[in-house]
């Protein structure tokens, strides 16, 4: 495994891969790796020739308050990871290989990244597309792979791929979990002992939803009320909860196949999400 910072080694070492037409499967991440992470990088492994993964904290998608600063920073241990699960290299590029001085481009996807968490968090996914963008333009990939735990992340890019005619499939990867439901997330590390507990209440929620929609419940607001009563009895603060249409993130009022139940909560001075897709 090789550990490359320069953008333009990597693109070289990439573009002498596919004239031999070797597959790549690329892996985007900020580093602080966990199972969740673990499972794109097993799925690439298994259907490439070769496995990418970037570890890079990407200042243009946290806002002047949020916790750039302190998100967590393990570079050790996911080296140490990704080493035991087979990848192939490491791209770990420096902020001003990504942003050197006088940048001014940015891309953005209307419309989709300004709803659910592009409402609280103004240009975060403008950062996001960005520098997925530069990814791709660095790493000729065939295969790019996301959370669903970020669905509307992955919706969002897979919707510029599609729009810019990116030449990479985008596959999103089922949320890995813990034993009680919470979906690993890097912020997890931010939770004190009451506040994991707490934090239980999102996949409580959404179980709530789901067996509400077994049972044969197809009005949305009906749900998202049951849902938002059982958060609120916890120490939370809502962010958000809805019931969106998987194409454009449009709230539906019917429950309808493939939509996805969204929720954003704040645990203590923790923003998490999660979600299920409506099969």
């Amino acid at each position: 495994m090789k550990i490359i910072q320069s953008p333009q080694k990597i693109s070289a070492i990439s573009k002498k891969l596919k004239l031999k037409k070797k597959t790549i499967g690329l892996v985007p991440t900020m580093g602080a790796l966990h199972k969740g992470h673990l499972s794109l990088i097993s799925e690439a492994v298994r259907e490439n020739d070769f496995v990418v993964v970037s570890i890079f904290v990407n200042p243009a998608q946290f806002g002047p308050r949020e916790d750039f600063k302190r998100y967590p920073r393990m570079v050790n241990k996911d080296i140490m990871l990704c080493r035991s699960r087979g990848v192939d290299f490491i791209f770990m590029p420096k902020p001003d290989h990504m942003y050197p001085k006088m940048f001014t481009t940015y891309v953005t996807v209307e419309g989709l990244s300004n709803v659910l968490c592009g409402k609280s968090r103004p240009g975060h996914f403008r950062g996001v597309t960005t520098v997925v963008t530069k990814l791709f333009n660095c790493i000729p990939a065939d295969i790019a792979y996301f959370g669903q735990k970020d669905i509307q992340q992955a919706i969002i890019i897979k919707r510029m791929a599609k729009d810019l005619n990116m030449p990479v499939a985008i596959k999103i990867i089922p949320t890995i979990r813990e034993s009680d439901g919470l979906a690993l997330s890097s912020r997890n590390i931010y939770l004190n002992v009451k506040e994991r507990k707490d934090a239980l209440v999102l996949f409580k929620s959404l179980k709530l939803a789901k067996g509400l929609i077994k049972s044969g419940v197809r009005e949305a607001d009906k749900i998202i009320h049951a849902m938002r009563r059982i958060i609120r009895g916890k120490n939370v603060r809502i962010d958000y909860v809805a019931i969106v249409d998987s194409d454009n993130l449009i709230p539906i009022k019917k429950i309808t196949k493939g939509c996805i139940i969204v929720l954003a909560v704040w645990i203590g001075k923790t923003r998490l999400i999660d979600n299920v897709i409506v099969r």
